[in-house]
């Protein structure tokens, strides 16, 4: 009863996509209506779910548990994905088989087969071998019933049924007889393999080809029907069920069309496992047992197998025999199983199945077998060697080198490979077509990278680019020549601050390093003692534009030796520091760090050779540096390059300097001044190692300008000549305004701050001198009992000396900027340099007192009053002060005694601007003598200070 009740559900499902189909089918299932018994419709199901539905089925028919799936079956699509196609897996996602992971786990690395291969290469296949011919059954086509192959699904839809289609019972078969009498006839072939017909006797037509059958209804209907003549069509086909069983994913019956083949029921069962053969798959049924190789079918070699079915056959796919993996340069990379029945196969025949080599000849076979004893070893075999099971192979190439070809690269529009011969014999016909050199190629010199035959060393040949492309010379190419076009940015980076760095040793860089500390400022505002500097304004200007950033600051060059052609460059010239002297140009600043170009990275040792066949433009050129030429290069050639000479050039005394040619010998450099006034620069031959000067003509504008500042009616930025005087300046800027205050303009200079700042530094080194005295002097007497701690006034002095290294100077120089003094005393109207910056304040209305007084601060200025009333106006002096040693710090710059001493009446009347500082009494520590300059120290700081602050109040 249950087998009845299974039967019973198998035929509605395989009706069911009749059901679903809008037209019926001359050859689909048999039709159902589209409703079901009480005018409910009936549901049309996808074909993924019609298969499920079937194998539940076939599993309850034999007795396994509802939703247990085979161990080797996949797992069901959800119903919540029933009706979308089902994703192919891709190869590369499947797991290993195990044949497939023991040649994976065999393949040889580069490092392994270093003994058996000298040459650099193992083509290996960059994913892993595969099986081959198992992924030909992944997958059914979308919307096709399981076990529907391709040519089925053609057959079907177009109604193509070919004329020796066997009939079989249950086919339903449409004949039409036209004559005497017209009738079209749907009959359906009985059990008994029987077609019964009106007026006519029945007629077997069970195992008869649809030729043979209407050829007989032909013959019948002449003789019983006066010549009717006959049409005979299938409507319906049958079904067929075929047993699938031994090395399948789902192993068991599946239900086919009459028209389906051996792949088709595969298909139907889901595909041949990895360990199943597809050389030996057996047949067996009424038609007698035979084997199928299916590699003819899907490897389009030898002669293909009889594939139909009849129902009844069974299909048994035994395990897989011995296997043999091809990689390397061949078609179809895979593993390949050997011929039925055989443990080896010639290496053509295997060649063949994947494809054959990708070269047609020069091709080399390493194989890796295994030996007696199990070890892996490799050795070259010919085509006509046999293949074992479990050997590999891999196909390379004889000798892989590239030969008979030359290459174009560098600034050009697209580097390219060309064949060695015709347009590429020479230098002439490979840059033939100019446009082939991209825009601003540096024309005096690109090099050929030549390999020597004997040696295998290469080496740099130098020729004239621009000479080439207009058909002057001409050069021939040899094997392997690599033609290398510069752009003029390639050689502008020469002259760089990255290459020049590389170019000086350590003494060179450490002095460097110290000139720019010297001229830059600090970044931030050092920490100032406020016993000393109590009250004072804490300015510290921001670097000017164009001053260098400090070291530690900003970009540091020598990290430009990540380059290896600066690395190379670097150890050449600390080997050899006179090889690039030549190279080395003098006052190129460290103004940032300039990237290697890319030619540099791809050739290394180009930048030395270019340093060792360069000349030097210095002077008026407009782009002067380093510029690799040819001998006998003529300096107007150069000067092109270099963008011409500027108008100031002064062409009547050019300095050539020159080495001898002979380095081995005593002879000196020479030097010769030339008189080019005439302009004939192609008269000037050049070698490398040249220095060329081009000097300047003289002129009475100065190189520099100067800066106005504050009180003037029209402060600015102004260009001066040679001589020219403060006055004159002011008198350029229209003169002061009304609110100016020329007793306290501020006139710095950047001579006078270097010298200041070198002033700062070596107080600050005494200072600490006389602490290290006071330190061992205090430590001398503590020893005998007596000492006293001084630690706290050593701290102090560190402190101070810190100050004055981190402390900027001002540059100020006093200097009188009343203009009408100076038309008086024109003695006292100074000259002006580069560089100079003059700040006129407006008048203040304030006087300064800070030190050792009551309440240091700014007071107002009231006229005629002294030192002492200002003192008094502050609260007064300090327990501690020393009213003696007080000071005045006028506005202009210059530092006079206050007058607070009981014999000094108060000293003089105080301008406005001015600063009073009232220092400690040092008499306390008078044995210390690091601390009787202190208050000298301190005037130093406070006149910077107001100076800075002064600039500071001008600059806003």
């Amino acid at each position: 009863m249950k087998h009845a009740r299974v039967l019973a559900l198998w035929t509605l499902v395989l009706a069911l996509p009749a059901a679903a189909q809008n037209a019926p089918s001359l050859i689909g299932p048999p039709a159902l209506p589209s409703t079901l018994p009480g005018g409910a419709p009936l549901q049309a199901l996808p074909p993924s779910a019609q298969q499920d539905i079937l194998q539940r089925l076939l599993d309850a028919g034999a007795g396994r548990t509802l939703g247990s799936q085979s161990p080797t079956a996949p797992q069901p699509a959800p119903f919540s994905s029933l009706g979308l196609p089902a994703p192919t897996p891709a190869a590369t996602d499947e797991p290993l088989s195990p044949i497939e992971q023991f040649f994976e786990n065999r393949r040889p690395q580069p490092a392994s087969l270093a003994a058996a291969t000298p040459a650099a290469r193992m083509p290996m296949t960059p994913q892993p071998l595969r099986q081959f011919g198992y992924d030909s059954f992944r997958t059914n086509p979308p919307g096709a019933l399981a076990g529907q192959a391709f040519g089925q699904q053609l057959n079907q839809a177009s109604g193509a049924i070919p004329e020796d289609y066997i009939i079989g019972r249950d086919d339903e078969l449409v004949i039409s007889f036209r004559g005497r009498t017209s009738q079209d006839l749907t009959l359906r072939v009985s059990r008994e393999g029987m077609l019964l017909l009106p007026n006519l006797p029945p007629l077997a037509a069970a195992d008869r080809t649809l030729r043979e059958l209407r050829e007989e209804l032909g013959r019948r209907a002449q003789r019983e029907l006066a010549g009717a003549d006959v049409f005979i069509s299938v409507r319906q086909m049958r079904q067929v069920t075929i047993f699938v069983g031994g090395e399948v994913q789902r192993p068991g019956v599946v239900a086919l069309s009459p028209l389906a083949n051996v792949f088709d029921a595969l298909v139907a069962a889901q595909g041949v496992r990895k360990s199943g053969t597809l050389r030996a798959i057996r047949v067996e049924g009424p038609r007698g047992r035979r084997v199928l190789d299916l590699y003819p079918v899907l490897a389009g070699e030898g002669e293909p197998p009889d594939l139909t079915l009849r129902e009844g056959e069974r299909i048994l796919v035994p395990p897989i025999g011995g296997v043999v993996a091809l990689g390397g340069e061949v078609s179809r990379p895979a593993i390949y199983e050997l011929p039925p029945g055989s443990g080896s196969s010639p290496l053509g025949t295997m060649l063949r199945l994947a494809g054959d080599a990708l070269r047609p000849s020069g091709n080399r076979f390493l194989l890796e077998t295994t030996d007696g004893e199990g070890r892996r070893a490799f050795r070259e075999i010919g085509l006509q060697s046999p293949l074992r099971r479990g050997d590999l192979l891999l196909v390379e190439p004889g000798t892989d080198v590239q030969a008979h070809n030359i290459r174009l690269t560098g600034h050009v529009a697209q580097p390219l490979t060309r064949a060695l011969g015709g347009r590429g014999a020479s230098l002439r016909g490979l840059l033939g077509d100019g446009r082939i050199v991209r825009p601003d190629p540096y024309a005096r010199m690109a090099v050929i990278l030549r390999t020597d035959a004997r040696t295998r060393g290469r080496r740099f040949q130098p020729f004239d680019l621009s000479a080439v492309l207009a058909g002057r010379a001409d050069v021939h190419l040899a094997e392997g020549d690599e033609v290398i076009i510069l752009s003029l940015a390639d050689v502008l980076w020469l002259s760089s601050p990255t290459v020049q760095w590389a170019l000086l040793d350590e003494t060179e860089r450490g002095r460097l390093n110290a000139a720019q500390a010297r001229i830059a400022p600090p970044a931030t505002p050092p920490p100032q003692p406020a016993s000393l500097l109590a009250g004072l304004p804490s300015v510290i200007p921001a670097p000017a534009p164009g001053m260098p950033t400090p070291p530690g600051a900003g970009p540091d060059p020598s990290r430009g030796l990540d380059c290896a052609a600066l690395t190379q460059l670097e150890i050449a010239a600390r080997s050899s520091p006179q090889r690039f002297a030549h190279a080395r140009i003098g006052g190129f600043r460290r103004l940032g760090e300039a990237p290697c170009p890319q030619v540099f990275l791809d050739y290394p040792a180009l930048l030395t050779y270019l340093l060792d066949n360069a000349m030097t433009l210095t002077g008026e050129g407009r782009l002067p540096g380093l510029y690799p030429i040819t001998n006998g290069t003529g300096l107007d050639q150069v000067l092109a390059v270099a963008g011409g000479l500027t108008d100031t050039a002064d062409l009547s005394s050019v300095e050539l300097t020159r080495e001898p040619s002979d380095q081995t010998s005593a002879i000196p450099l020479t030097r010769t001044l030339l008189d080019l006034r005439s302009r004939n620069f192609a008269a000037v031959r050049l070698s490398p190692r040249d220095g060329v000067r081009i000097p300047r003509g003289f002129g009475d504008r100065d190189n520099g300008p100067v800066t106005l500042m504050g009180e003037f009616l029209r402060p600015g930025v102004y260009d001066i000549r040679r001589g020219e005087r403060l006055s004159e300046v002011i008198a350029r800027a229209g003169g002061l305004t009304p609110q100016a205050y020329p007793y306290g303009a501020v006139f710095t200079r950047e001579a006078a701050r270097a010298r200041q700042q070198e002033g700062f530094n070596r107080t600050a080194r005494e200072l600490e001198m006389g602490l290290m005295q006071v330190a061992a002097g205090t430590a001398v007497v503590g020893s005998s009992g007596r000492g006293t701690d001084v630690s706290g006034a050593v701290a102090a002095g560190q402190q101070l000396a810190a100050s004055l290294r981190n402390i900027p100077a001002a540059g100020r120089m006093v200097v009188e900027a009343n203009p009408v003094v100076l038309a008086g005393r024109p003695e006292l109207d100074v000259l002006l340099e580069p560089g100079d910056l003059i700040v006129m304040p407006k008048r203040p209305n304030d006087v300064t007192v800070v030190g050792a007084v009551q309440n240091p601060g700014s007071l107002q200025f009231t006229s005629g009053w002294r030192a002492s009333q200002y003192v008094r106006a502050a609260g007064g002096t300090q327990r501690f002060a020393d009213p003696s040693r007080a000071f005045l710090v006028l506005p202009n710059g210059t530092s006079v005694p206050a007058g607070l001493g009981a014999w000094q009446q108060g000293g003089p009347p105080v301008p406005p601007g001015s600063l009073v500082i009232v220092p400690n009494d040092p008499s306390p520590f008078e044995s210390w003598g690091f601390l009787r300059d202190m208050t000298q120290i301190a005037g130093q700081l406070a006149i910077s200070a107001a100076a800075l602050a002064v600039i500071y109040r001008g600059g806003n």
